[in-house]
């Protein structure tokens, strides 16, 4: 069971600490624990009434109405938000509380509804990114468990997955091959897969050879398929040694094939560019390279 301070509840919330003690005080929405100096603290339960709480209120709803609901009309209430107003700020309340609660089923409703209105990819780039961009927040601030990161993280590689598997194949052997992988050491695929869906979906012909891929291995897949580019994200793996060396190793082996790098790393330490090697810094010069290319 986790433990949350009020500061943690105010980062993971949007609600103020101050506010958070008023509706305590006034309205009884939380019933915090105290330590044996008196400091309070509260429990994963206190954490999911919170974020319902200040979802509704956000969206209009009065805190001492929301006080007075059943928890299966707070839940109803919560649902029928999710599913129509498509504000940036309830998205992302409402993505967090079905991570924090391990909830499939909400995490379902609100990706479906979101894809039925704008599409695949909009919902990747106006939803999940920024989503995940918050997910990274609250993991660094030590404000959410390893399973519940695992466990959103992996529905949203289900959805990117299925979005992949209905997109047809590219047709036509004229089609330039793109090989997409990721490093020994690298485990941050969830870009890798969008990038994939990315150009699957503009018809380009992509061979995607997932993580933990060794040079030897590329190379043997580079010699059989023959490929016009190399694409690969480089983000949590080479942080205590220079990624230069991997990408002076990776143009040298390869150097009739155009690579193509991203990923943290590689724009944290201001990777030099062999001639054919292109660097792309965001997701933005992805897509602009993608529709060009």
């Amino acid at each position: 069971m986790a433990v949350y301070s009020i500061k943690d509840l105010e980062k993971l919330s949007g609600i103020k600490a101050h506010t958070i003690r008023i509706w305590e005080q006034r309205y009884n929405i939380l019933a915090p624990q105290r330590t044996k100096t008196n400091i309070r603290y509260y429990q994963d339960e206190d954490l999911r009434t919170l974020l319902n709480v200040a979802l509704l209120n956000k969206n209009g709803i009065k805190i001492s109405k929301i006080a007075k609901m059943k928890e299966e009309e707070l839940a109803e209430k919560i649902a029928d938000i999710s599913e129509i107003n498509f504000e940036d700020g309830t998205q992302l309340d409402a993505l967090t509380i079905s991570m924090i609660e391990m909830d499939e089923n909400k995490f379902d409703r609100i990706i479906n509804t979101n894809i039925n209105q704008i599409g695949f990819e909009r919902t990747m780039m106006e939803v999940i990114y920024p989503f995940l961009d918050k997910l990274s927040l609250l993991w660094l601030t030590g404000s959410i468990t390893p399973v519940q990161e695992n466990f959103i993280s992996y529905l949203i590689r289900q959805k990117i997955i299925s979005a992949i598997n209905v997109t047809p194949l590219s047709s036509g052997d004229e089609t330039e091959k793109i090989i997409l992988y990721l490093p020994e050491g690298e485990r941050q695929e969830l870009s890798l897969l969008f990038m994939h869906y990315l150009l699957k979906s503009r018809g380009r012909h992509v061979l995607y050879l997932g993580q933990d891929i060794s040079l030897s291995d590329l190379v043997d897949a580079n010699r059989i398929q023959k490929p016009a580019f190399i694409f690969t994200m480089i983000t949590e793996t080479f942080a205590k040694e220079p990624v230069q060396n991997y990408v002076d190793r990776l143009a040298e082996t390869f150097p009739d094939t155009k690579i193509l790098l991203s990923g943290y790393q590689v724009v944290a330490q201001q990777v030099e560019a062999p001639g054919h090697v292109i660097i792309l810094k965001s997701l933005d010069q992805m897509l602009q390279f993608i529709d060009q290319c």
